[in-house]
């Protein structure tokens, strides 16, 4: 069993993130655009190694607006008046996230130069035969949107309790994927049972109510079919 100190450390930071995004339009700039890189590479089929590529480039430089942010707060903690020093100190970590921002767009048109002209088709092709990239993207988009959904309500932590229920939302999800997946009933049917129990189990331990398990699932479960239907 996972230790509780694991568990709220992994709030803990997941709440930081959440800070962020929700207090810096930058931070929520970068993430959208992160998000439309990661779909284009998937659409263009890229190798594994321009993958880490892109993925490496996008972390780093969301990792230095997040750092940039604690920076310029603790200066803003720290010091109440206005003072040279702190505007040097806040320069050079803005700095630091036009520095990575840069290596970003690099190591995109790198990629993307030889790519991005009529192999978009092409790519949405290779994308409906592999049956686990769009499982891969269903549970990515999923697991944000349900962090989005409670940082809105306000209410549970992130890996816990609030609106709608992650488990939930996941446990259906994957049901769904294995419906698009498979067309032997039993497996269908063996799957929807576990979902089910995973669903029941969050209510009978009063982690969430029945309103938010059942948002959960349906949640799953529509974005799950929606994004099958629209890459079919």
């Amino acid at each position: 069993m996972v230790s509780r100190n694991l568990i709220e450390s992994l709030n803990f930071a997941i709440e930081g993130l959440i800070y962020v995004i929700k207090t810096q339009r930058n931070m929520r700039l970068h993430l959208i655009i992160a998000v439309l890189i990661i779909s284009l590479s998937i659409f263009l089929n890229v190798s594994k190694t321009e993958l880490i590529f892109l993925t490496t480039s996008i972390v780093l430089v969301l990792l230095t607006e997040m750092i940039n942010t604690s920076i310029e707060l603790s200066i803003d903690m720290v010091k109440k008046t206005f003072h040279p020093l702190a505007r040097i100190i806040k320069d050079i970590s803005a700095g630091a996230v036009l520095v990575s921002s840069i290596n970003a767009i690099i190591v995109g048109y790198i990629i993307f130069i030889n790519r991005v002209e009529p192999k978009i088709e092409l790519g949405v092709t290779r994308l409906r035969q592999s049956s686990w990239h769009m499982s891969f993207l269903c549970l990515v988009v999923l697991l944000c949107l349900v962090i989005i959904g409670k940082a809105i309500f306000h209410k549970g932590t992130p890996l816990r309790g609030g609106m709608p229920s992650g488990h939930s939302a996941v446990a259906f999800s994957i049901w769904t994927i294995i419906a698009f997946l498979t067309s032997n009933i039993i497996v269908i049917s063996l799957v929807f049972i576990l979902a089910f129990l995973i669903a029941q189990s969050r209510v009978k331990k009063a982690v969430h109510t029945i309103w938010e398990v059942a948002t959960g699932g349906l949640l799953g479960i529509f974005l799950t079919t929606l994004i099958f239907q629209f890459l079919k």
